[in-house]
């Protein structure tokens, strides 16, 4: 079946702000006030004053209502709010979202923001949301869906992991290339939780089980924080403070078969088709395709789906991603240098948030490990549920 995929969003609109609060793991502070400190730094950034903000976009999983945080920053009128479902699927769908609306002239200047005390607060990784689920027929449809007893984010990756490994003869170690990677990024990275921390393979292979086959060094952090972009039109985007990130490209996807980290009941369960679906939507409209790539934010939530997107996406075959992740090919340097502000795993976990930044920092030429000559960045959302991904590129 053909994808439908006009390319009136191409090239468009422009990411032209970033803004972020500290990384920690007990911020002190509420989540509005984690929101709005992000927001108004981002608008800095961008050289924007608050009142020329008339778009917000957010998670649904997000506490912080559009109106309460344009009313915290002194916006004037909205005339776009918007919010995305399925949480760290979100992050590039919240910048399509934006690129709508700045197109098709819905609003002028969108903020896409996240904003969380998800250590101190409530723990994605501990299996609360099992527990705080409304009565709807998502909560329902779960319930029949995922087996007995899983309740935890790694316990629902590990079935997949396990059919991966068996099925392409792959050991635990090529997760653990990822792991290494995105560590010794972080280490060089002072906004880093892990900052000055690098591990090895062997680290990666001693450490615990979480559930077997994926370990601890394999799970990203429990971050508060937040994190707000700034988008508007590529034209607007030329007057602005900042060296424009033009989004190439973006879109979302929901692959055959699709549940929420679920998705068991496949013919096969060693890929992740939603990502296919985005893949095939970005190097159409973009014109691109893996070669000319210059980075990678790849939305490390767990390793063994960050070896299962570099297959759907194209950087090599199905099965062969354990062969690619070798020789420190992931690293500055390497043949797809990936997560060079340390990822969810090295930097901080703010649902892929913080990785859409640093792509912009890499376009900007400002990363701390900054990719020589970068022009391009992919960025993608979280896998397993319906997700999303872009292509950044410098303005011309």
């Amino acid at each position: 079946m053909s994808l439908r995929r006009p390319d009136s969003l191409s090239r468009t609109a422009a990411i032209v702000g970033i803004g972020a609060t500290e990384f920690s793991k007990r911020s002190g502070r509420s989540e509005l006030h984690l929101a709005v400190e992000s927001v108004l730094t981002a608008l800095t950034d961008a050289g924007l004053a608050p009142e020329e903000v008339d778009g917000l976009v957010t998670y649904s999983m997000d506490t912080n209502p559009e109106v309460q945080v344009a009313n915290a920053i002194g916006a004037g009128d909205l005339s776009f709010f918007s919010r995305i479902h399925y949480g760290g699927g979100a992050p590039a769908a919240l910048v399509h979202q934006a690129a709508m609306a700045v197109t098709t002239g819905a609003a002028d200047v969108v903020v896409c923001y996240r904003a969380f005390n998800e250590r101190s607060g409530l723990r994605f990784g501990s299996g609360q949301l099992s527990d705080v689920q409304s009565n709807s027929a998502e909560a329902t449809r779960y319930s029949w869906v995922s087996p007995y007893g899983l309740r935890t984010p790694a316990s629902w990756v590990a079935m997949f992991a396990q059919r991966y490994l068996h099925t392409y003869g792959a050991s635990t170690e090529a997760f653990g290339h990822v792991s290494v990677a995105c560590r010794r990024h972080a280490a060089t990275n002072p906004k880093a939780h892990f900052y000055g921390k690098p591990i090895t393979l062997e680290d990666h292979q001693n450490s615990r089980w979480i559930s077997e086959p994926v370990r601890l060094l394999d799970c990203c952090q429990e971050t508060d924080g937040g994190q707000a972009i700034v988008v508007t039109s590529a034209e607007r985007a030329r007057d602005l403070a900042q060296r424009p990130a033009v989004i190439a490209a973006v879109a979302q996807g929901i692959g055959d078969g699709q549940q929420q980290m679920t998705s068991y009941y496949r013919d096969d369960i060693t890929g992740l088709p939603e990502m296919k679906v985005v893949a095939d939507q970005l190097w159409r409209s973009s014109g691109y395709a893996p070669d000319d790539i210059d980075g990678a934010i790849l939305y490390d939530h767990f390793t063994p789906f960050v070896l299962c997107q570099l297959e759907e996406l194209g950087f090599c075959g199905r099965g062969e991603a354990k062969d690619f992740v070798q020789n420190g090919a992931l690293e500055i340097g390497g043949r797809l240098p990936m997560n060079t502000h340390g990822g969810q795993l090295g930097e901080a976990y703010l649902h892929g948030m913080n990785g859409i930044a640093e792509a912009v920092r890499q376009i900007r030429g400002t990363a701390v490990n900054q990719i020589k000559g970068a022009r391009t960045q992919l960025v993608t959302g979280g896998t397993g549920v319906p997700t999303s991904g872009m292509i950044l590129e410098a303005a011309s």
